[in-house]
């Protein structure tokens, strides 16, 4: 169930991320925004699952690597490691053919910045519901 929740936050915020960043999309758009996710839900589904496999192999060895950039910069070089982790999935997406890319550095950071405040709210969102 834990699994099914995290995968579902996670494809909102990268739909999220779609919609508010120009650079970043799942494939030509055929019409509206709401059109295009709903005619596109497996591609988002698989990306999903691709960045989390990027967020659990590839990230940590990244981030134990650059420690020392990470100390230094007060932990700002988090936000480039997201960066790169966001434009990484693109990346095995396109090699997948997979029809999601990110266009450029800046687009992965600000989207990596949306996909990591909207997991957040939702995850804090979910949280609060199974309290009460």
């Amino acid at each position: 169930m834990r699994f099914l929740v995290w995968l579902a936050t996670t494809a909102i915020a990268l739909t999220v991320a779609a919609w508010l960043i120009d650079g970043i999309s799942f494939g030509p758009s055929a019409g509206s925004f709401t059109d295009d996710v709903a005619d596109k839900w497996l591609t988002v589904v698989i990306v999903a699952l691709i960045l989390g496999a990027v967020s659990a192999i590839v990230k940590p060895l990244v981030k134990l690597l650059s420690l020392p950039v990470i100390i230094l910069t007060v932990g700002l070089f988090l936000l480039v490691i997201n960066a790169l982790m966001l434009m990484l999935t693109g990346w095995i997406a396109g090699e997948l053919d997979v029809s999601f890319s990110v266009d450029g550095f800046w687009s992965a950071l600000f989207g990596s910045i949306i996909i990591t405040l909207v997991t957040w709210l939702l995850d804090n969102l979910i949280k609060d519901k199974k309290d009460a």
